[in-house]
Formats: C-alpha cells, structure tokens, sequence
C-alpha cells in the first residue's frame, strides 16, 4: 500500500507566531514512526486575502487547492486567538470544499488553557467540511511548555500525545480514503 499523505497545517500568519516551532516538532515525532509522508503546509507561503474581498490577490488559491488536494489527511497546528482559531486559518479553510471531503485530522493546540476552545471552534467547522477529528487532542500550555511564552520547549508527555493522536490519524485517513468522491457518487447517478 502507498503511504499516506499528511499535511500539517500551520493555523497563523501572524508576525512573531510560534506555529513554526510547533508544526516543526509534530512533523519530527511523526517522521520517527515511518508510517506516513509527514509535509509541513504554511498558509502564509500562499497568498489568500479575505475570501469574497473585491479585488483581492487570491494568486495563491489554485496552489493552494492543489496542495491540500493531495493530502490524505491533516494535522491542524491550532492557537487559541481571543477563544478561537485564527482569522486566517478559517479563511484558509473557506477557500476550499470538496479538497476537505471524507479525510481525517488531527489538532495539536496550544494557549494559554491549551488552545482547547480553539480546537473545539475548529471541530464545528471540520464537521461541516466533512473532515472527521480523531479524539486525541494534545493541548500544550504557554505556561508550561514554551520557555517565556515563545521558546517552545514541550514536556516529555506531549511527544506521547501526538503519537497516540497520529495513531488514530493514520488508521482514520487510510480508512477514509475508501470512501468515493461525491463526483464520483454523482456520476455514477447515486444519492
């Protein structure tokens, strides 16, 4: 069987964000498991203005379609921001639909309670995409795992949590991917 494609989406574009030392980390405990083709996705590499914004330069939309095309599933790098997920990740997930469809994720947040209502912010808006979360959820702490609340330095227990999350993820993705494409049920006429 092929390995499976996972992208690690990185959730803010925000100047001086930690999600690059977060994603980094994820993306090195799932490179040591060898069960996975393990990329990390940055939605700042693309460029997505406010979807629906007149004359806006959404140059980055068909790359960006492209990119999550090819994924079997994601993990989300998630910041709680004002008890939510970014602005920019939401946008990021309202440029694209049917990219989403039958796949699985997992989130890996952090705030300062863990990023849990981000996650849980993000779970709602997974379900509509048809995107299935899998239950393990590492929460990390600015308190306790980032030196000074910007140097990330995760506790030992945390390489654990994502392991058990990339676990449910692997099996879920690779479950899903047996699942046909709508277009696909649409062409054959079913409903």
């Amino acid at each position: 069987m092929t390995k499976l494609n996972i992208g690690i989406i990185l959730g803010s574009t925000r100047e001086g964000r930690l999600s690059p030392q977060v994603g980094q980390w994820v993306k090195e405990v799932a490179d040591q498991r060898g069960d996975a083709n393990y990329t990390v996705i940055d939605i700042a590499d693309y460029k997505l203005p406010l979807l629906g914004e007149p004359d806006g330069d959404a140059s980055g939309a068909a790359a960006w379609s492209e990119v999550i095309a090819k994924q079997d599933g994601f993990v989300f790098i998630v910041q709680e921001y004002n008890h939510s997920i970014t602005g920019a990740l939401k946008n990021a997930l309202d440029y694209l639909r049917d990219e989403w469809n039958n796949k699985a994720a997992g989130i890996v947040s952090y705030g300062s309670v863990g990023g849990a209502r981000a996650a849980e912010h993000l779970r709602g808006i997974l379900g509509e995409l048809l995107v299935a979360d899998v239950r393990v959820h590492p929460a990390l702490s600015l308190f306790t795992d980032f030196k000074d609340m910007s140097e990330f330095k995760p506790a030992d227990v945390q390489a654990d949590s994502v392991g058990q999350m990339l676990d449910q993820l692997v099996d879920w993705s690779a479950a899903l991917k047996t699942v046909p494409a709508r277009q696909e049920k649409e062409a054959a006429g079913v409903r």
